[in-house]
């Protein structure tokens, strides 16, 4: 791993203004997403910082106790948003966040996806053989259990089929916006009148 080049750290500052609305609107748009506040802030920090933050310097800066900063930082190299780096002469760990925006959402979907729409799909699997054995559950039960994993299988096959797109035709697919209705559209009408004409 490529080593940064040493410095010399001062104690801890006061946060600029805007680093602190970022920080502190960061967290809170974590906790609605139901990410941990500290986890969500200690991230908006090293994601705007000039320079890779040691433990303790984030500890002070965010007024988080150091065990809290410890296990949030575990948490966002779980997630592969942040990772430690060395530092020339200094033996202490320091962290950088994942910049690049479209690498950042990607690995951000990837962490959800793992956590939660492969979860949800295998338990609704199981539901759904288990409804389809039961000769006391209703056909509604089954019908309903069965559309609902289909859904979720659906989104989660069509993230893995946009994740895999190159990033210049993820970027024309958002610039598109309703223009990708229009285009369907189109392209219905079109089969419609090539399989009238086959007629």
């Amino acid at each position: 791993m490529t080593e940064i080049t040493d410095y010399k750290t001062a104690g801890p500052t006061p946060l600029p203004p805007a680093v602190q609305q970022f920080v502190l609107h960061w967290g809170n748009l974590g906790d609605r997403w139901g990410v941990n506040r500290s986890v969500s802030q200690i991230h908006a920090l090293l994601y705007v910082a000039d320079r890779p933050l040691t433990a303790e310097e984030i500890a002070d800066s965010l007024g988080i106790a150091r065990s809290n900063v410890s296990n949030s930082l575990r948490e966002l190299q779980a997630w592969n948003l942040i990772r430690a780096v060395p530092v020339l002469r200094d033996r202490r760990t320091f962290y950088v966040a994942e910049t690049d925006l479209w690498t950042l959402v990607s690995r951000i979907a990837a962490g959800r996806k793992e956590r939660e729409l492969d979860p949800a799909a295998a338990a609704l699997k199981e539901c759904l053989e288990s409804a389809e054995r039961d000769r006391e559950a209703s056909p509604i039960v089954t019908r309903r259990l069965r559309e609902m994993l289909e859904f979720v299988e659906r989104t989660s096959r069509w993230y893995d089929q946009m994740i895999r797109l190159p990033r210049a035709q993820i970027t024309a697919l958002m610039k598109l916006g309703a223009g990708v209705v229009r285009l369907l559209d189109r392209g219905g009408s079109k089969r419609g009148g090539e399989s009238a004409a086959a007629r």
